[in-house]
């Protein structure tokens, strides 16, 4: 959005405070303050826009030493227990540090990938879907200029980048396509979510897999990320993406006996009884059929046994890395892309809701320095991956980049932070049944939400954790008119000011530290 245009939308935002509580406007103006953070703030997002183009204020590692980065991507998974998954438990979890309060930008693959690469919201990026014109891969390709891969790789890091790439890649390029930045490139071409009967482009060559056991694609990609750390003689970038647990959630036939007389979780907002203060692409849901809850539970089940794919696979990169003498060396960060939700709210299997089952997801991080089993509870966002990495490998993310490392948390820095992260999603013609166009203004206490229709959802997360009360016809109109400001400095923000709209409440404020149970 160019600066005129920013400094209007949020000059109008302001004028809007100004207009619904002109008492209190008054009151401020006489005492000097209107209202003084958000006015601040406000203030503060102008100044800087100015300035969005320059250098993000990142300071360089004071030592040139570069550690290994793995990042391990699954696709889907929501913030589960982790502890169903041995490998992930024992080797990240309790060796790592977790995000107890980790969102993705957006909960779709293609949009929230697009994030991931770039350290850019959706609104920065505009790759608002999975399919062309919109978004997918044929809109994302004219970013790939710059991306994580090529920053980490003009840094001196080998990368590689094996498992799915972006929703529709390689549409509009050859199959043997492999984008800047990339050492060595594993991405399927063909059937992407099946597992089984794929073609993969190996660094420019197809080559075609069956549907022996041996073909299973979480194999495969454990195989090929355990050669890649084997072979590399410096510092690497590991991006592993396996599918699990996207549906059709496949699984391997060692692991179709597990998780037998699992059923979903029955959460407080399973077939929620009342939706009457929802918006109405909620309300149009009826309550859940037997029919719905046994599919749901036969979901639940499909993906657990998939996830143990991948739970194979972080055991044989630990230990692989283990053998070779470079695990002490090496950041591991396990994340998803976005979440999933499971019957509550109604909801049959799917995702893109501004529902915290989709919205919020795992992040647990291992490497030189974290106190192993410790807890972070900053607001945390998949926008601050990209420059997480850039500053472990001693570089800094270009001036685009709207996320903040989360280098200084991972080492029980007290750093200044955000109390307050975006999600964006945008409705798809393709796609009659996701909600539409909205943003989340997601805080320490609110989960904030607007609609294009102009419907709105607030729920207080410390009393309602489930989101089962909609307060946003009921409460306080100066709340909701600072939580929409808020939302629409963060929607109009770019680079460095997404840095400032994040945190314009907060005086001073500092990310809590780690906690150790």
């Amino acid at each position: 959005m160019p600066f005129t245009k920013r400094a209007l939308f949020l000059k109008r935002a302001a004028v809007r405070m100004r207009a619904l509580f002109p008492k209190r406007a008054a009151i401020a103006r006489g005492r000097g303050r209107w209202p003084t953070r958000l006015a601040a703030a406000l203030t503060l997002c102008l100044a800087l826009s100015g300035i969005a183009h320059g250098e993000p204020s990142r300071a360089q590692p004071a030592t040139p030493h570069r550690p290994n980065i793995v990042f391990i991507l699954v696709d889907d998974l929501d913030a589960m227990d982790l502890s169903r998954f041995p490998n992930i438990w024992n080797l990240l979890v309790r060796q790592g540090a977790t995000f107890s309060r980790f969102f993705a930008t957006n909960p779709w693959c293609c949009p929230s990938r697009s994030s991931i690469l770039r350290s850019q919201y959706m609104h920065s990026h505009h790759v608002v879907s999975n399919r062309p014109p919109t978004g997918g891969f044929p809109k994302f390709r004219p970013l790939e200029a710059s991306t994580v891969g090529t920053w980490l790789h003009d840094a001196g890091y080998r990368t590689a980048l094996l498992g799915k790439y972006l929703n529709n890649y390689p549409t509009g390029a050859s199959w043997s396509y492999v984008p800047r930045g990339w050492d060595e490139w594993a991405v399927p071409v063909t059937r992407l979510y099946q597992e089984y009967g794929y073609a993969l482009n190996e660094n420019g060559t197809i080559r075609q897999y069956g549907h022996a056991a041996e073909d299973y694609l979480e194999d495969v990609l454990s195989t090929k990320a355990s050669a890649f750390a084997t072979s590399t003689t410096g510092p690497f970038f590991l991006y592993l993406a396996p599918v699990a647990p996207h549906l059709p959630a496949n699984y391997a036939p060692r692991h179709a006996d597990a998780f037998s007389d699992e059923i979903a979780p029955r959460t407080a907002s399973f077939d929620q009884a009342d939706t009457s203060a929802e918006p109405l692409w909620l309300r149009k849901h009826a309550p859940l059929s037997a029919k719905d809850v046994r599919r749901i539970d036969r979901v639940h089940r499909n993906r657990l046994r998939a996830m143990l794919g991948v739970d194979d696979m972080v055991g044989a990169l630990v230990s692989t890395l283990a053998e070779t003498g470079r695990l002490d060396d090496t950041y591991i960060f396990f994340t998803s892309d976005n979440g999933f939700h499971l019957g509550q709210h109604r909801l049959r299997p799917g995702k893109t809701t501004p529902f915290e089952e989709d919205i919020r997801i795992p992040l647990v991080v291992r490497g030189p320095g974290i106190v192993p089993g410790s807890r972070i509870g900053a607001l945390a966002s998949t926008v601050d991956l990209a420059p997480t990495f850039a500053e472990i490998a001693g570089t800094v993310a270009p001036a685009f980049a709207e996320g903040r490392s989360l280098a200084p948390l991972l080492h029980g820095r007290a750093v200044p932070w955000r109390d307050a992260v975006l999600v964006e999603f945008a409705h798809a013609d393709y796609s009659p049944k996701t909600p539409p166009d909205y943003g989340v203004l997601r805080t320490d206490h609110y989960s904030y939400v607007e609609y294009a229709t102009g419907e709105r959802q607030l729920y207080d997360l410390s009393s309602d954790p489930a989101q089962m009360h909609n307060l946003a016809a009921t409460a306080d109109p100066f709340l909701l008119a600072t939580l929409s400001a808020r939302l629409a400095m963060l929607r109009a923000c770019v680079g460095i000011t997404c840095r400032v709209a994040d945190s314009a409440s907060a005086t001073g404020g500092r990310a809590p530290p780690a906690q150790v149970p």
